[in-house]
């Protein structure tokens, strides 16, 4: 019996993993599933071996492969978690046009706990040779007027306003918001993407033998959106599928964790 990890970040987990339970029994997999309540609480329960599989967020699975000995295997993703990108944004009529510019302008992130829009976007900043404390004036989503507006949506507005000359967004939200029409591409332009890294993932233990391993990845895999009882998984998990995992830019998000304090 396969023991799959997760925190407890929704309501709705409990769908999401009993959904992936069924399907898992029906390609011959036994897995049952338990819930943390915290990211750490998870990492610790991996690292022990309490649990077989993790469903990890970015930086849960760099402290895992940060703890371990022997390295952890990434069996598969959401179709959203590869080629994740940070994209700097600012005002259309700026003069703005690469990072090193930003220097004395106003810069807003979105979530200090988001990668794609916290860490490594004041990485991405360090990167360019900027001090951000000292050549930026900028605030975390938690540091601003609270909204009913996603931290990364409340980028896009300030840029658009001018009440920032700039900010950082993920290319998934970008994706998103021009999907929905919320995009104001007339007001907000795109100076600076970031290389591509990956984002959540499903990390297995390194001790599972490679022909279960390989039969986990092809189980995520064979999820189908057109089949009515997948897609309610996928949905709640905002992809279409699931896919093979990659370490792609894990390396550098374990940079920037490091500097940051975020790792021992």
């Amino acid at each position: 019996m396969l023991r799959l990890g997760a925190v407890a970040y929704a309501p709705y987990v409990v769908t999401i993993f009993e959904g992936l339970k069924r399907h898992f029994h029906r390609q011959g997999i036994e897995l049952d599933w338990v819930l943390y309540s915290h990211w750490d609480a998870l990492v610790s329960a991996f690292v022990t071996g309490a649990v077989d599989l993790a469903w990890n967020g970015p930086l849960a699975y760099v402290k895992i492969r940060r703890a371990l000995a022997e390295p952890c295997r990434v069996v598969a993703m959401r179709d959203i978690d590869v080629g994740f990108t940070t994209e700097f944004i600012a005002h259309r009529e700026s003069s703005i046009q690469q990072r090193a510019d930003l220097r004395g302008k106003r810069f807003a992130f979105g979530s200090r706990s988001s990668v794609p829009a916290g860490l490594l976007a004041y990485h991405y900043l360090k990167e360019a040779g900027l001090i951000p404390d000292q050549d930026l004036v900028y605030t975390f989503h938690e540091e601003r007027t609270a909204t009913d507006r996603g931290d990364e949506a409340v980028v896009v507005d300030l840029v658009a306003t001018g009440a920032y000359d700039a900010g950082a967004i993920s290319g998934n939200s970008l994706a998103i918001l021009r999907a929905r029409g919320r995009f104001p591409d007339a007001h907000v332009r795109v100076f600076w993407q970031s290389p591509s890294y990956s984002h959540c993932c499903f990390t297995a233990q390194r001790c599972i033998d490679d022909a279960l391993a390989q039969k986990i990845t092809a189980a995520f895999v064979a999820m189908r959106y057109d089949d009515p009882e997948h897609r309610q998984v996928l949905e709640l998990e905002h992809c279409q599928a699931f896919v093979p995992g990659t370490t792609e830019g894990f390396d550098t998000l374990e940079q920037a964790a490091e500097a940051e304090g975020l790792i021992a």
